[in-house]
């Protein structure tokens, strides 16, 4: 239709003006404290708990030899609750005491050969000649003097020797004992077969007996057969077998001694792994250095002395010897160290004519019958120019803290790609694989051996362990252990979430520290809030067990609208270990205030038998009296109330502000915190614009509406915003300044209602 009359008539034109203003992005809250397993000091965007159950863990047992109880973390029971009451996202900082890594992968074998021959390496499997016979002494060690046919190097070699295999040394000659019978035939006779030796367990061994007139020597036969002989045993030659045709002649006897028995070379160890080396490769340790036996030691090497190449590695996202599940498989194929928590990999599928294979990432306890495949990865290579490149189907990324026990800590990436698995990275890619086929689509024959064989291992080598054995957990907190750590263990934790852009959350908390034991990490978490004017805290003042009075005197010591409290502790079932736990409030507040968003607004105040339910605790510390309530709310301090039929509930919502002023409140402090972070929202696209009427009606266009929205909503009585002339003239121009003023009139709550019952006499009119 056409939008201009050109001739007289009438033009019915649409100008939609209903437009919805956009939401800002919604922050949840943070949470910082210890668990079973994930990254250290690397905070990760948590959206269900199940997620939290695959990346962080739940349970553990302690590591005191005297208790063997089921244990989890405050941070497991805060993050359940957040979740379980609405909560749509939670950033999780593990924190923990001492060093953590991750577990690598065991070897993904290949048919390429690395070249390397592994310290502890037996290589008498390659034994091909010399090295007995002489004066060899165990526990001979020779390094530098092992000649190669090849071009490895580096070897060292422990060599042992021993005759308690029994065998008689072809060296051995025995003298003449006897005379031949009537008609022996003078003749050199062999094969003779000596049939056992009395008084020993000896068997067979074959000799060679010279006899011209007389039996003048027996030799042992230089192909040796016979074993299990012993210094003192004795055995006699018949003679009948030595040529005699008529009798008369007596049998000869052999009585061996210990020069007569072989000895022979019984292990070489590794002592010093090498490298360069290569299956055919010959080995050669001199007689000289190994007691001068009766010839060099030669060693031939084989397949299985040389380590197989390693295709890649993998490793756990995870880090600590939680992670670690490497060890023996038992006849179902499951690993005697998997637990849910660690992993196992699996490679099928591999295909040397497509170069491709399968990735499968399983659970640490399951078992080769039944596996558990956590994740699959199907068809991936290791051809860095293929989409379907391993690094680029997992991911190779990793993050590493800097500037660790500094005021300003911070994350450096490490890889290329993005992490795809939930569980694990690729560390490295050993054998790549580029540009795979030739010009006429066929393999290349160099790279068919670098795709891994079908094959399943498992991860090892983490360190770091939570199981301390000093560990204090739940109402058994104290001011030097708080679930196994102490205050400083949550520095880093702390100083990394300051980084506003980087990290975007409304509330924070750090389960299990309380403020009159652990100042100091939480005054810097209280002066974080601060600075970045976009979150509050949830503050825990007291340990298990203490007063009324020694918990207002802690909130005392404390003056700032970012930050609430709440008193006393709660008795709630542990959702993984089904235990009744004592926890501080703090650790179930995030929830309440997730309820609250869910059912209204950041601005109504989370608190009262509407908003302030705490339905999953069993019990509060204390009942409070209406005394006690009053004490603790002109204290600052929340209380947690216990109403008979209501249960028990959030009963306050003030912030630690001692000033009485509209921030003395919660739901006004969150207030402001929702509209700073939308109006910042908005501002950050305007940096950079032109300062022109323009720019700002852009401005006015966008937060007008969301205010009057946040209006409609209870959250505001009345507002203006100024953006124009009046506060943007020449010299804010010049300056390179756009300013705005923002009026806004914070609705109040209803906490004290008074209702005067007035009692009139009959017939008196009520009141208009």
């Amino acid at each position: 239709m056409a939008e201009t009359l050109i001739s007289p008539g009438v033009l019915a034109r649409e100008s939609d003006q209903s437009q919805i203003t956009s939401q800002p992005i919604q922050a949840g809250a943070a949470i910082i404290g210890p668990t079973v397993k994930g990254r250290v000091n690397i905070p990760k965007l948590i959206t269900t708990y199940s997620q939290y159950q695959a990346t962080f863990g739940t349970t553990f047992e302690s590591g005191s030899a005297n208790d063997t109880s089921e244990y989890s973390f405050l941070t497991s029971i805060s993050a359940y609750n957040y979740f379980q009451n609405g909560g749509t996202s939670l950033i999780v900082t593990r924190v923990a005491s001492g060093s953590f890594t991750a577990a690598t992968s065991s070897k993904i074998a290949n048919e390429q050969e690395s070249g390397e021959v592994l310290l502890g390496t037996n290589l008498l499997g390659s034994y091909t000649s010399g090295g007995e016979n002489g004066s060899l002494f165990s526990n001979v060690v020779i390094a530098g003097n092992v000649a190669t046919s090849g071009a490895g190097t580096g070897i060292a070699l422990a060599v042992t020797a021993s005759s308690a295999n029994g065998k008689l040394s072809s060296s051995a000659v025995f003298p003449a004992v006897t005379t031949p019978g009537a008609g022996m035939v003078a003749a050199t006779y062999s094969a003779v077969a000596l049939v056992g030796a009395s008084g020993g367990s000896g068997a067979t061994a074959t000799v060679v007996v010279s006899a011209p007139t007389v039996i003048d020597s027996i030799t042992i036969n230089e192909n040796v057969t016979g074993s299990g002989y012993t210094v003192g045993d004795t055995f006699t030659i018949p003679s009948g077998s030595l040529g005699a045709t008529t009798s008369g002649g007596t049998d000869p006897i052999i009585t061996p001694v210990a020069a007569d028995f072989f000895v022979e070379t019984t292990g070489v160890q590794v002592t010093t792994a090498g490298a360069g080396y290569d299956v055919g490769d010959t080995l050669t340790v001199a007689a000289a250095n190994m007691g001068n036996p009766g010839a060099d030691l030669v060693l031939t090497l084989v397949d299985a002395d040389i380590v197989d190449g390693n295709a890649f590695v993998l490793e756990s996202l995870g880090e600590g010897q939680i992670m670690n599940s490497a060890g023996a498989l038992n006849s179902l194929g499951a690993l005697a160290n998997g637990t849910p928590n660690n992993l196992r990999w699996q490679i099928t599928s591999p295909d040397t004519g497509s170069g491709t294979f399968s990735v499968l990432i399983r659970r640490g306890n399951d078992t080769s019958r039944a596996p558990a495949i956590l994740e699959s990865f199907n068809g991936v290579s290791l051809d860095p120019t293929s989409p379907n490149y391993i690094s680029r189907i997992i991911g190779d990324q990793t993050e590493v803290l800097k500037g660790a026990g500094t005021a300003d800590p911070y994350l450096q990436t490490e890889g290329m790609y993005p992490n795809a698995s939930r569980y694990v990275r690729v560390k490295s890619v050993n054998f790549k694989t580029p540009n795979y086929f030739d010009n006429s689509g066929t393999a290349k024959p160099q790279f068919t051996a670098s795709i891994p064989l079908a094959a399943s291992g498992a991860f090892g080598d983490a360190q770091g362990s939570i199981l301390t054995g000093t560990g204090k957990y739940y109402d058994k907190i104290d001011a030097n252990d708080s679930q196994g750590l102490v205050g400083g263990n949550y520095t880093d934790a702390i100083n990394l979430l300051a980084n506003k852009d980087d990290y975007k959350y409304n509330l924070i908390s750090a389960p299990g520290l309380v403020q009159s034991s652990y100042s100091t990490p939480l005054n810097s978490l209280v002066a974080n809030s601060e600075n970045r004017g976009d979150n509050i805290v949830i503050l825990d003042l007291e340990l298990y067990n203490s007063s009324i009075t020694a918990t207002v005197g802690t909130a005392a010591g404390k003056d700032t609208s970012y930050a609430a409290s709440y008193w006393p502790w709660c008795m709630v079932t542990d959702p993984d270990t089904a235990q009744r736990v004592w926890v501080p409030a703090g650790t179930l507040i995030p929830g309440v205030y997730a309820a609250n968003d869910r059912t209204a607004e950041a601005w109504f105040a989370p608190a009262g038998i509407n908003r302030g339910g705490l339905g999953q605790v069993v019990q509060a510390e204390r009942k409070l009296t209406q005394a006690n309530r009053d004490t603790l709310y002109v204290g600052k301090v929340n209380p947690i109330a216990t109403f008979p039929g209501r249960g028990v509930v959030v009963f306050g919502q003030k912030t630690l502000q001692t000033q009485a002023s509209a921030l003395d409140r919660v739901n006004v402090r969150r207030l402001l915190i929702a509209l700073k972070n939308y109006i910042s929202q908005i501002s950050d696209n305007l940096v950079f614009e032109q300062n022109t009427a323009a720019t700002r009606n852009i401005f006015l266009g966008q937060v007008n509406p969301y205010l009057e929205s946040v209006q409609q909503r209870q959250g505001l009585y009345a507002f203006k915003v100024v953006m124009n002339d009046s506060n943007n003239g020449p010299e804010v121009i010049d300056r390179n300044e756009l300013r705005g003023a923002i009026y806004i009139q914070p609705t109040k709550t209803a906490e004290f209602i008074y209702l005067d019952f007035n009692i009139l006499p009959t017939g008196a009119e009520f009141p208009a």
